[in-house]
């Protein structure tokens, strides 16, 4: 399991964070999934993708938007969304963005996340 940092505050982002590698599991997401399934700590991470929908979802997430990486591993980050609604909050793309983190709702303020910080990957 991996976890993801934020390097730049020093705080956890997600504890437990699962990679949607396959087709299948990028597709799904979280969609059909309970406010119970995704505690607080937990986040699911999408390599590869600038964009998500909110269609089917049961409960409100934040994102992060994330670059490429670079030597060293390190992703910045190049946008946020906080509270996105289940059915209505559709993001469809952020420019220049290489990967996301969802996240449950308020994990971005506890962490105290904002565009420009530095994310990396830990296992």
């Amino acid at each position: 399991m991996l976890r993801a940092r934020n390097r730049t505050r020093g705080t956890a982002l997600a504890e437990r964070l699962e990679v949607a590698s396959s087709l299948w599991a990028r597709f799904r997401g979280l969609m059909g999934r309970s406010r119970a399934s995704f505690p607080s700590g937990s986040g699911l991470w999408f390599d590869g993708t600038s964009s998500i929908h909110m269609m089917f979802m049961r409960f409100p997430i934040d994102v992060a938007f994330l670059d490429r990486a670079d030597a060293a591993g390190v992703r910045r980050v190049i946008a946020v969304r906080r509270g996105l609604r289940a059915w209505t909050g559709v993001v469809w793309y952020v420019r220049g963005a290489a990967g996301l983190i969802e996240l449950p709702a308020g994990a971005i303020d506890a962490s105290s996340t904002a565009v420009g910080d530095e994310v990396v990957f830990e296992t």
